[in-house]
């Protein structure tokens, strides 16, 4: 009787969190630890002691501070492992910010989030225990000392007194340890976690496009990325977040939403990444496809997609490549592709990295 009370209640109080990121999909434990396509060594700071994150605290978990030269880049990965006091859902976000000298935030945020489904949950690798990734490009904008930080915030409508903790150890911060030459980020365009405006791309039934090209036809400004001239290879990344767009949700605008809630969504995606000829047309072309559900319990879905160690192939003519993501709507629910929130926090992005051996 008390675990189906909890669930009426976790699904009672989920369509009012308001939340301002997502779920994460699954990638195989080995996969998502890797620093895929970092050129040179990486430095990991752990969580030393199990930590709390109270519901509507953001906790500092990891931090690390290095001195950089005027645009230097330094690849970021972050992972928070995180458990919970309740069977309830409760909102977990994960955030990489560095700071300045004075403590100012500099540049973009990286984040990405998921529902801690509750205690009693056996849908993640461990029960119980909710992985979460992000990544970041940082490049130093003058020379100077920056601190990275790891962050956890917990948010929720449920009532009664409850938290998550950051497991540690699994939850962990990892920092390049030379510069990241030549790396781009590319990140898609402003999209307001409620939507008022209208912003957002989206794809699925109704008013929704059947499909979309993130960093390509979504708004993004199209960029062709020149492989540095000693690069012996190419590799690159991107995390997309999507929302389910459920009627009554609080995070699309109300002409995408569609179906009631647990009509749930699938989606397929194609990651690409493109040698250009000299005429600026395709000459290779190196693509990672996936199919994924998002749960309307599930609300949100971060999905990671890789393409490492490509050779950079000197008949095309040119060392220059296009870098997308193609979304297509299978079935269900239509999707928002998440944007870029309050000015600096980037849902979607991705990174090129040169490969010098």
């Amino acid at each position: 009787m008390g675990t189906m009370t909890n669930r009426v209640i976790r699904r009672t109080f989920i369509a009012g969190l308001g939340m301002l990121l997502g779920i994460l999909w699954s990638v195989p434990a080995h996969a998502a630890d890797m620093a895929v396509a970092d050129a040179g060594s990486v430095t990991r700071g752990t969580l030393a002691v199990d930590t709390d994150i109270p519901r509507g605290v953001t906790v500092d978990l990891v931090r690390r501070t290095i001195a950089l030269g005027a645009g230097e880049k330094r690849h970021l990965r972050a992972r928070l492992e995180a458990t919970s006091t309740t069977t309830g859902i409760v909102g977990l976000t994960q955030r990489i910010r560095c700071l300045n000298a004075s403590g100012s935030t500099v540049s973009v945020v990286a984040a990405s989030a998921r529902n801690h489904e509750g205690s009693d949950t056996t849908t993640y690798a461990t029960p119980g225990h909710l992985p979460l990734y992000a990544d970041l490009l940082f490049t130093a904008p003058t020379a100077g000392t920056y601190t990275c930080v790891l962050q956890g915030t917990a948010y929720s409508s449920l009532p009664g007194s409850y938290h998550l903790t950051a497991v540690a150890n699994n939850t962990w911060l990892e920092t390049d340890d030379t510069d990241q030459t030549g790396a781009r980020w590319w990140q898609n365009p402003a999209c307001e976690s409620d939507d008022s405006t209208g912003a957002c791309t989206y794809v699925g039934d109704g008013a929704a496009r059947r499909d979309a090209w993130v960093f390509y036809d979504d708004g993004t400004p199209v960029y062709k990325w020149q492989a540095h001239p000693d690069a012996v290879s190419v590799s690159a990344q991107a995390n997309l977040e999507l929302t389910t767009c459920y009627q009554a949700t609080a995070s699309c605008a109300g002409a995408m939403q569609v179906y009631p809630r647990g009509e749930n969504a699938v989606v397929d995606t194609r990651f690409e990444f493109i040698q250009l000829d000299a005429t600026g047309h395709t000459c290779r072309t190196h693509s990672a496809t996936a199919r994924r559900t998002i749960t309307d319990d599930a609300h949100h879905a971060v999905g990671y997609s890789s393409l490492t160690g490509i050779p950079i192939d000197s008949s095309c003519g040119t060392r220059t490549f296009l870098l997308r993501l193609y979304v297509k709507h299978v079935s269900g629910q239509t999707v928002k592709i998440d944007g870029v929130q309050s000015g600096t926090t980037s849902l979607t992005n991705g990174i090129a990295f040169n490969n010098f051996r």
